[in-house]
């Protein structure tokens, strides 16, 4: 399938660079997804289209610093890294900024503390770099003295991490945000809980399988990266009893309805899930799904279609775009049901 398929022109002011406050006053658009028709909310006003029931399921993932700055020591070389997961032992996987500058076998240093030695350049575009201390040391470093990784389109870094932060993240290794949930605040979580919808959690550390962009002509050709999940035993087991209660189960974001299709059948799992859903995909536990409006010919854009139908989702983006709707990562959301 062609990726041209999921283009779309969108005007540079409705790029969003903040989120509303408060965040759950945001704008909400709700698809039915068998008819394509839709209607607008605020986005405080999905807990009149949930049920007694109804489950929600969140991605509990929390951002790191991970951008940091180096020197590579063999020629004064300044350069950026991208810490996007840790590996086996000390072992890293980034992203360097010129890459081009740095070979195998060079010495990064980060801090005085804190150095490094590139083990490997991939062909994918990624580095393993060998860290001289272990990764929740680095992790640690990277919150004290790094910066936020806010996409590119973001023109200014926000004044905390928690502005880049869901309020329930309690799971650190993502180095990009499961961006619906800045819409949840803990007021509106309170009315769900009243209203007597179910909230569960799942992990999928976001990394460059979620963000990186997609550059092949056809869906076919594009590489998914592997993500960190895990999905625990008591949390499985009230989500499989939902399903065979005919309960709805809604994933709250992208990376959750990744997380629940791509351990297929739905079991416990801690381990690596590198799913790319696309137009085609018979989904098994998700009834619905909350998202952010996504980048043309990304593939959280073409998940999306392949849930709600490629040309509904494409009548609906073009919809908030003439309502002046806000996009991407501190944009507005869509309830598609």
């Amino acid at each position: 399938m062609e990726t041209s398929l999921f283009d779309y022109t969108l005007p540079e002011e409705q790029i969003a660079q903040r989120s509303v406050e408060p965040r759950d006053q945001s704008r909400l658009m709700v698809l039915d997804r068998r008819t394509g028709a839709w209607h607008h909310q605020r986005f405080f006003q999905i807990v009149d289209e949930l049920k007694k029931g109804d489950v929600l399921v969140f991605n509990d993932t929390k951002v790191f610093r991970a951008r940091l700055k180096g020197t590579i020591m063999e020629n004064g070389k300044a350069l950026e890294i991208f810490l996007l997961r840790a590996r086996e032992g000390t072992d890293w996987e980034v992203l360097l900024r010129p890459g081009r500058t740095a070979s195998r076998g060079m010495r990064i240093e980060v801090a005085p503390d804190l150095c490094g030695k590139i083990r490997e350049k991939v062909d994918d575009g990624t580095v393993i770099i060998t860290f001289d201390r272990s990764p929740q040391e680095v992790v640690a470093f990277a919150n004290a003295h790094g910066d936020i990784p806010t996409p590119p389109y973001v023109k200014e870094q926000p004044a905390s991490l928690e502005n880049y932060q869901t309020i329930y993240a309690r799971e650190t290794g993502s180095v990009a945000a499961p961006t619906v949930g800045f819409h949840f605040t803990s007021e509106l979580m309170e009315k769900l809980k009243h209203r007597g919808v179910q909230m569960e959690f799942v992990t999928l550390h976001v990394g460059m399988g979620t963000f990186r962009p997609m550059k092949t002509e056809t869906l076919e050709a594009h590489e998914m990266h592997s993500e960190f999940v895990s999905i625990d035993v008591a949390t499985c087991s009230r989500i499989l009893q939902a399903k065979k209660e005919k309960r709805r189960v809604i994933a709250v974001g992208t990376t959750t309805a990744r997380t629940l299709e791509g351990v297929s059948p739905l079991k416990p799992f801690v381990g690596e899930v590198n799913l790319f859903i696309t137009p085609g995909f018979d989904f098994q536990v998700i009834d619905g799904l909350i998202t952010n409006f996504h980048l043309p010919k990304s593939t959280l854009l073409v998940l999306v279609s392949a849930f709600a139908g490629r040309e509904h989702v494409l009548a609906a983006y073009q919809e908030a775009i003439r309502q002046s709707y806000r996009f991407f990562s501190f944009g507005d959301a869509m309830f598609i049901r």
